[in-house]
């Protein structure tokens, strides 16, 4: 037997697997590295979150990853040359974590690695007859293996368009996993780049779990941020748009988009609601003169009630739902708190309350599948329903 599968066997056949998951949002702020300890596989599935961090990236990756992000016309050579360079840049990333957490590479079973990406195109965004969903990361995994010395699960979103998805979210695959709870319905609602959220009914039916996009998390409102004040990244504090107020006519034109009346699952990105997106929906109102405090309002309120909308929408009536949130947007207080006062009989938590750090759930959820991939396999989605094919997701890099 070829000694990497050898390896892998074993791994695979360990009561307990030490995994680093990473991942590399649509902000392109930082890398996530989160440090995780399993035990069991499916439904068995018990993560403990070690240790985490997110390491910023500096301005020079910033500016590489923008030359070619959501733009459908780039510069190929430049496309070709960052797949192999990002993986050596999280590697070194990786490297440092694992210095800083006292361990070195041979401790880590394996490296699961989202990747960053750079374009996604499902069918119902690029309306190309002939052609199905697509999606682009880029991060080779057969870099990150070989200059990390770790086995490296990658490039997960394509296992999932090729079983009948769109490639996103991901997020319903560890969700169902690790957090469903037998009698208590949950949202674990994710708010990055682009939000979404996945649908746990507390009956622990399978088939009921669905994972979705709902519009822009912060995406728009960082973009903004970047363009109009440059060296910042995100309205910290949501102090721009604090000052602001919030304007009717360009709200209403920012909502009337046709994705947001298709029915669930979806899935999109900064490919539609880019500052583009923005510009377009300013032209339509009259409002390109609307000093940025406005604008940072609006977008703040848009993100929120689509949100809002959406969660109403998958749970009608009910009451019986917690709402358990994650990632960057819950630190925008205005945004919560928009999000909250439009669904006041739901309970809002964070997954901190079920011990897995809000920041870190995305990596921690990329580490779950990359267990699965090597220790489960076995647990069924139903035949596509909801989005959700019951595949096993991620391509294996040996180091050598």
């Amino acid at each position: 037997m070829n000694p990497h599968l050898a390896r892998l066997y074993a791994i695979a056949q360990k009561p307990e697997r030490l995994i680093v998951g990473l991942m590399s949002g649509t902000s392109v702020d930082g890398l996530d590295v989160a440090l995780c300890r399993f035990t069991g596989q499916g439904t068995s599935t018990r993560p403990q979150l070690l240790e985490f961090a997110t390491v910023p990236y500096e301005p020079s990756f910033r500016q590489n990853i923008k030359t070619v992000f959501s733009k459908r016309e780039v510069d190929l050579e430049t496309l070709t040359l960052l797949n192999p360079w990002v993986a050596l840049q999280h590697t070194a990333l990786v490297r440092q974590c694992l210095e800083n957490w006292h361990l070195t590479p041979n401790q880590v079973d394996l490296l699961a690695s989202h990747g960053q990406t750079i374009y996604h195109a499902p069918r119902r965004l690029h309306q190309r007859p002939g052609f199905g969903n697509a999606t682009l990361q880029i991060g080779d995994g057969d870099h990150l293996a070989v200059a990390t010395g770790i086995i490296t699960i990658s490039d997960f979103r394509q296992k999932h368009i090729a079983g009948g998805g769109e490639g996103a979210p991901l997020a319903a695959y560890g969700d169902y996993l690790i957090f469903s709870q037998a009698g208590q319905n949950r949202i674990m609602l994710n708010i990055g780049g682009i939000a979404n959220f996945t649908y746990l009914p507390g009956s622990l039916n399978a088939d009921e779990v669905f994972s979705t996009d709902v519009g822009p998390g912060n995406t728009l409102m960082d973009a903004l941020v970047q363009r109009a004040l440059p060296g910042r990244y995100f309205d910290d504090g949501a102090q721009i748009a604090r000052a602001g107020e919030v304007n009717g006519p360009l709200l209403a034109q920012l909502e009337n988009h046709p994705f947001f009346a298709q029915p669930f699952p979806k899935t999109t990105g900064p490919e539609l609601f880019s500052l583009a997106y923005l510009d377009a929906a300013c032209q339509a109102t009259g409002t390109t003169g609307l000093p940025l405090p406005h604008l940072m309002a609006t977008l703040n309120r848009f993100s929120a009630n689509r949100i809002a909308q959406a969660i109403g929408q998958a749970i009608g009536p009910r009451r019986d739902f917690v709402v358990f949130v994650s990632g960057g947007g819950m630190h925008n207080p205005l945004l919560m708190s928009n999000i909250q006062e439009q669904l006041p009989r739901l309970e809002f938590r964070t997954t901190a309350q079920l011990a897995i750090n809000p920041d870190a759930k995305e990596a921690v959820l990329f580490a779950v599948l990359a267990n699965e991939c090597v220790g489960g396999g076995r647990v069924s989605y139903g035949s596509g329903r909801n989005g959700i094919p019951s595949v096993s997701l991620g391509k294996i890099s040996f180091p050598g």
